[in-house]
Order: structure tokens, then C-alpha cells, then sequence
């Protein structure tokens, strides 16, 4: 609630901003609040649903990938209705504005231009803070209520246990977050550029071939929510990677066939799609996942984001394609890892197994049968 609050001040107060100081602060306000958002909401499934977190976690995932996907969509549709319609001269002011036409003349029609962009952006602001106002609302409501639910999350969490090596899945598993998160959102934010230089497509194929990539992402995701109820976490991630790997190998060494380019991005959308959501939802069943393990795992993914920028240097060398590769390399080595650590018995296991043995040993040593035992 607090967090949908802090995005709701930061998205009223950019409008009006007129120093880039107080603009940045409003944006750090609200990446500080989708952070704790996003930390918060799956600890929140986890913790609301449990061992049946499975399908209510895809879903939570699922709006984040059609939110991203259809945003785009829509203002694109609203900048150029506005455009199409009273302001024909956008776009391709070059060619549009005839020669005679003084330069002042043009000034002024881009000053009522930016004028009526500003306003369409300032309602945009209004409209989806008002949203997201009444969401938080909504969350304070849940939260005065629900005094009960946390007491009952509490004493489920203390009889949980940890697994032997909880910290060392914690760093994995960071670690994996990291490789995903940021392959994900470079092939999703530079697959375009790559089209255009590398596989010399036109600027609306290009496009597409970026809408191919988050639509299979999405729908996939979506389809994730039926099969978390008769999957285990586990096996959509063992299912995820390998598609991964798959798809990205074809990426980087037969990109330049477009058949294989198109169905490689569809592949590796859809492979990508759930393992972000699987990855929690499987590390919950072998450990406790608390508020600040889910935040490590939050900063991960942040952190492989924040690494993106750092290929833009490298303008003749195909660095999304190699990077894809070797993302998906790193998860395929990394989860067998987790795996086998997350299987270890810990020292409880162990003296229960200890006990069962001693215990079967005196039976057997007092000749009793079943029937008298």
C-alpha cells in the first residue's frame, strides 16, 4: 500500500516539474517504490498461499508482461491519434512544411505542438496515479483487516525450517536472477537495433520482430498460470533453460537466416517467460523465503538490468546475441547446482534418519513381530 502511494505522489508531481533536481527525485521515488513492490508482492503471494503459490505467482508475473506489453501499444496509439489529427505536420516535418513557409511559422506550430503533447501527458500522469491511488486504498483496507492473516503467516514461518545450505541458494539464486533478468531485458530492449544493423530489416519489421518477442513472453506467462497447478516449479524451470540454451544457440550462430532469426526470438521469449516467478515459487519449497531474500533476489534482478548500458559501446560486434548465449549457459550450469544443494539433507533430517535406524535396530534385537510391536 505504502509503495502504490509513493508512485501515485511521484506520478502526480512529474507533470510539473520544472528543475531536473526535483525530477529526479520524484523518479527515484518511484523506482524506490516498485522495488519495494516488487519484493513485497511475491512475498506477499508466499506468504497469502504458500505451497499453492504456484499458479497465483505466474499470474502476478503474467500482469507485469501484459503491462509491458500493451503500454507501449497504447501510447503510441494516443501520441499518434493526437498527431494524425490536429497536427498533421509531425513526424516528417521536412518533407511536410513547404519550403516557403517562414521559420518562425514552424517554431510556433512545434511550441503548440509541445503544448498539446503536454497536456495529453499530463492527463496520462493524472489518470493512471488516480489508479493507482485507489489500488493503494484498497491495500490499506486488506491491511487494517488482516491482523488475523499475519498472525497465522507469522506462526506458519516459525515452524518452517531453513535448508542446510540456505545462504549459499540464496547467493545461487541471486546470482541466476542476475544472468536471467538481464538477458531478458537486453534482448527484449535492443533486438530492435540488432534487426535494423545487423539483419538490415526496415524499421516496422524490426518492430514486429520486437512485439514477436514480449508477445510470446506474455502469452506464455499466461499459459504458465494453468500449468503451475499440475507442474512443479522445478520442471518449468528445467523446461525454461533448456529452451533458452536451445534458442539462443540458434540465435548466435544462425541469426543471419531470417526464419531462424523469427522463431529463435519467439522461443526465447516463451523459454524466458517463467522462470523468474518458477525460480521463487521453487526456492520456497526447500527453504524460508523472508522479506529480505526476496529483496536480494529483487536487487539481482535490478542489478542485471543496470547492466545492460554497458554493451552500447560495442556497435560492429552482435553483443545481445553472445550475451544471450552465455546468460543461458550460465542458468543451465547453475541450476543443477541449486538443485543438488537445495536436495541436501540438513542435520534435522539426519538425526531423524539416525533415530528411525536406531529405533528399528531394537526392535529387531527384542524379536518382536509386527503384530506385537
Amino acid at each position: 500500500a505504502l509503495s502504490m502511494f509513493g508512485t501515485t505522489v511521484g506520478l502526480y508531481g512529474i507533470p510539473w516539474c520544472k528543475k531536473s533536481l526535483l525530477l529526479t527525485v520524484l523518479m527515484s521515488v518511484i523506482g524506490a517504490s516498485m522495488g519495494i513492490l516488487d519484493t513485497g508482492g511475491n512475498v506477499l503471494a508466499l506468504n497469502t498461499w504458500g505451497a499453492e503459490a504456484g499458479p497465483h505467482m505466474q499470474a502476478l508475473h503474467f500482469s507485469f508482461a501484459v503491462g509491458a506489453f500493451v503500454a507501449p501499444i497504447l501510447a503510441k496509439m494516443a501520441l499518434g491519434g493526437s498527431e494524425s489529427k490536429d497536427f498533421p505536420i509531425t513526424g516528417k516535418t521536412n518533407q511536410s512544411v513547404p519550403r516557403s513557409v517562414p521559420t518562425a511559422s514552424a517554431a510556433s506550430a512545434a511550441s503548440t505542438l509541445q503544448h498539446h503533447l503536454g497536456a495529453d501527458f499530463l492527463w496520462s500522469y493524472v489518470v493512471i496515479g488516480t489508479y493507482l491511488l485507489f489500488v493503494s486504498f484498497f491495500f490499506f483496507i486488506l491491511y487494517s483487516k488482516g491482523s488475523s492473516a499475519r498472525d497465522k503467516s507469522k506462526a506458519s514461518l516459525q515452524k518452517c525450517t531453513f535448508a542446510k545450505y540456505h545462504y549459499a541458494l540464496i547467493t545461487l539464486l541471486f546470482i541466476f536472477f542476475f544472468c536471467y533478468v538481464g538477458a531478458e531485458v537486453t534482448y527484449g530492449s535492443y533486438i530492435f537495433t540488432y534487426a535494423k544493423v545487423f539483419a538490415e530489416m526496415k524499421e516496422n519489421e524490426a518492430a514486429a520482430l520486437n512485439s514477436v518477442f514480449w508477445g510470446a513472453f506474455a502469452a506464455c506467462r499466461g499459459v504458465a498460470i494453468f500449468c503451475a497447478a499440475c507442474l512443479y516449479p522445478g520442471t518449468m524451470i528445467l523446461l525454461s533453460i533448456i529452451g533458452s540454451a536451445v534458442s539462443s544457440s540458434c540465435l548466435a550462430f544462425f541469426a543471419t537466416y531470417p526464419a531462424s532469426l523469427w522463431v529463435g526470438t519467439a522461443v526465447y521469449g516463451a523459454s524466458m517467460a517463467t522462470i523468474f516467478p518458477s525460480g521463487i515459487s521453487w526456492i520456497e519449497q526447500y527453504t524460508v523465503v523472508q522479506g529480505k531474500s526476496a529483496s536480494l533476489f529483487v536487487i539481482g534482478a535490478a542489478l542485471g538490468e543496470m547492466s545492460i548500458p554497458l554493451q552500447g559501446r560495442f556497435h560492429h560486434v552482435p553483443v545481445v546475441m553472445y550475451a544471450a548465449l552465455v546468460t543461458s549457459a550460465m542458468t543451465v550450469v547453475l541450476f543443477p547446482l541449486m538443485y543438488t544443494l537445495a536436495n541436501s539433507p540438513n542435520e534435522s533430517d539426519l538425526k531423524e534418519m539416525g533415530e528411525s535406524e536406531d529405533r528399528k535396530a531394537l526392535l529387531s534385537n527384542s524379536g518382536l513381530n509386527e503384530d506385537e510391536e
